[in-house]
């Protein structure tokens, strides 16, 4: 079966605390290579990501994020989820307890999710043996032609889940980039920022609306702009329109509206509340657009009301470096969408961070720059044995990604890491872009 839908499916788990949805989760999503990127440990509480399964890929969110820590009415946090998660998703995970058997709390999900279109897949989890599959029995009562053993802990059945879920929802197809892109653009925030009031001056006056182009099933909609020559596609426009009554009761939840977006852009305009500041949601959201490798540019939204500019300003200056630091590298701007103050300044700009998004530079050069690196301040030598890096190329763009060779790369201290990564970004224009460091081990000459 191809891949057939354009935007990654979103694809929610749920379902009752400790039953294992941060497991599945983590063993559906998988864990990223380690890179060292301007900030570690951007999304320690990770409640999103991709999946990608036999050239399928979809979005996934674990709904146990949202669970509160504490609380008496476990069907009230979970009713509150899982309605997030039949307005947002296009198929919803199921995930029982096979070892503690059915709950009630299961069967009043699964009335929930019943009176919905959307695919559902019963799975059961920590069942980690052939015994124990014989009492799955009870779980029938749910109403389904088919339940899924599964252990999430050691992956047990989770190939015959994914391949369930591509049958009856196609992911999208991994995309090759083109040398000649259309840059896709997503408008990102916690709700009540402004992103829609922005997103229609950015599209209207002055500006070409040239067709909306027809998303998932959940009919997202990208609109494609002509400005001053230039073809821009601005992402899941619908979605950013689409008021919702279960997102503006959890802010939270902005984080996960959030992740098509991004999946899918190369730039993202991050817009904040002026007045408000800077807040949980904001960073959630920058250190899911940074973790993706996209190029940003954060917005001041709402300048107009101001009433101090410079004082306001400083105060939030003080909040990105703080709150956003794992994005400092992008640019801010004050503007009002709704009277366009400063509005004609946000895709020249953004031309700028595309640029450098897309930048390359020879190798020749950057070994030029890495002997200058070397010789103002050479990497120590932990336990008296020299480290020796002899090699720096670019190995890609779209974010720019370095690789250093060096004779013991595992042994290269973090603080000097970020040294040479804060030299590439003082020698380069990086604007707006995050900057991927690798290191590995020594070239073989010959």
């Amino acid at each position: 079966m191809k891949a057939s839908n354009p935007t990654p499916p979103l694809i929610a788990i749920v379902g009752r605390p400790n039953v294992g949805k941060s497991t599945l989760f983590n063993r559906l999503v998988g864990w990223r290579a380690a890179l060292v990127d301007d900030t570690p440990g951007v999304t320690r509480d990770r409640i999103y990501g991709r999946l990608e399964w036999i050239g399928h890929v979809y979005a996934v969110v674990d709904t146990g994020g949202f669970e509160p820590v504490t609380g008496p009415d476990v069907f009230a946090a979970m009713r509150l989820q899982t309605e997030f998660a039949i307005q947002e998703a296009d198929g919803v995970v199921l995930l029982v307890d096979g070892r503690a058997g059915l709950h009630p709390a299961d069967e009043q999900v699964m009335e929930l999710l019943r009176r919905q279109s959307k695919p559902v897949w019963v799975a059961v989890n920590k069942v980690d043996a052939a015994k124990q599959e014989a009492g799955l029995a009870d779980f029938y009562r749910l109403g389904v032609d088919r339940l899924f053993p599964v252990s999430a802990e050691h992956g047990l059945g989770v190939d015959v889940l994914l391949d369930a879920i591509r049958e009856a929802l196609p992911g999208a197809a991994a995309v090759e980039e083109a040398d000649e892109m259309v840059p896709r653009v997503a408008v990102i925030g916690r709700p009540n920022t402004g992103k829609s009031t922005l997103l229609n001056r950015l599209l209207g006056e002055d500006r070409h609306l040239v067709h909306p182009a027809p998303g998932t099933t959940r009919d997202a909609v990208d609109s494609e702009v002509e400005f001053q020559g230039r073809r821009y596609l601005f992402v899941d426009t619908a979605g950013i329109r689409r008021k919702s009554k279960v997102s503006a009761k959890l802010e939270k939840l902005s984080v996960v509206m959030a992740l098509r977006s991004i999946d899918r852009c190369h730039a993202a305009l991050l817009v904040v509340d002026a007045l408000e500041g800077i807040a949980e949601q904001e960073a959630k959201i920058a250190g899911l657009a940074h973790e993706r490798g996209r190029a940003a540019l954060i917005l001041l939204n709402k300048w107009d009301l101001v009433a101090n500019p410079e004082k306001r300003r400083a105060e939030l200056d003080d909040q990105i470096q703080t709150k956003l630091k794992h994005i400092t590298y992008a640019p801010v701007l004050t503007i009002s969408a709704r009277t366009g103050l400063h509005c004609g300044r946000i895709l020249p700009t953004l031309d700028q961070v595309l640029e450098a998004f897309q930048r390359r530079i020879a190798t020749a050069e950057l070994n030029r720059l890495l002997e200058a690196i070397l010789a103002h301040n050479p990497p120590p030598s932990p336990g008296g044995r020299p480290i020796k890096i002899n090699y720096l190329t670019q190995v890609s763009v779209r974010p720019p990604t370095f690789v250093f060779f060096a004779n013991r790369p595992e042994k290269i201290h973090f603080s000097y890491q970020r040294y040479l990564q804060n030299s590439l970004r003082q020698a380069y224009d990086f604007t707006g872009t995050p900057v991927r460091v690798l290191f590995r081990s020594k070239r073989k000459s010959g």
